[in-house]
């Protein structure tokens, strides 16, 4: 049975611009670096930096990685991104504070304030189309 989520690897094209976004400009805590990647980690989940040529083609689809981010510390963060120049690649339409933008080798990514249980609490009070529950599974 899967006990959650082990690591996140991210292909890159340049290690050191993938290295300052997530380390500098985003907090991860870089473990070790080498000359092709990196370890990284935001809280218990590890993240895997990896040089790949094929990096950077960007997506038009909804797959992204969701970072967790403290109510307090969301505007702050958010307005770091900005000044840095950050793409954004879409806005926000769901329940808790989101922010959309891509990495410098185009991952779309996202701050979310929230967790599973307030996004449950918020679709109980207004459901997705056909949506059902199953919390007793």
């Amino acid at each position: 049975m899967i006990a959650g989520l082990n690591h996140l690897t991210l292909a890159v094209r340049a290690l050191d611009p993938s290295v300052g976004f997530y380390h500098q400009l985003l907090g991860l805590t870089l473990h070790a670096r080498w000359d092709t990647g990196a370890y990284l980690s935001a809280g218990p989940l590890w993240v895997c930096l990896s040089l790949d040529e094929a990096a950077g083609t960007r997506r038009e689809d909804y797959t992204h990685y969701a970072f967790s981010v403290a109510e307090a510390d969301f505007p702050a963060l958010c307005a770091r991104l900005e000044q840095a120049g950050v793409s954004v690649w879409k806005s926000n339409r769901s329940e808790g504070e989101s922010f959309y933008f891509l990495d410098p080798d185009n991952h779309q990514l996202e701050l979310h304030v929230g967790s599973l249980a307030s996004r449950l609490a918020s679709c109980r009070e207004k459901p997705y189309s056909g949506m059902m529950f199953y919390d007793d599974e």
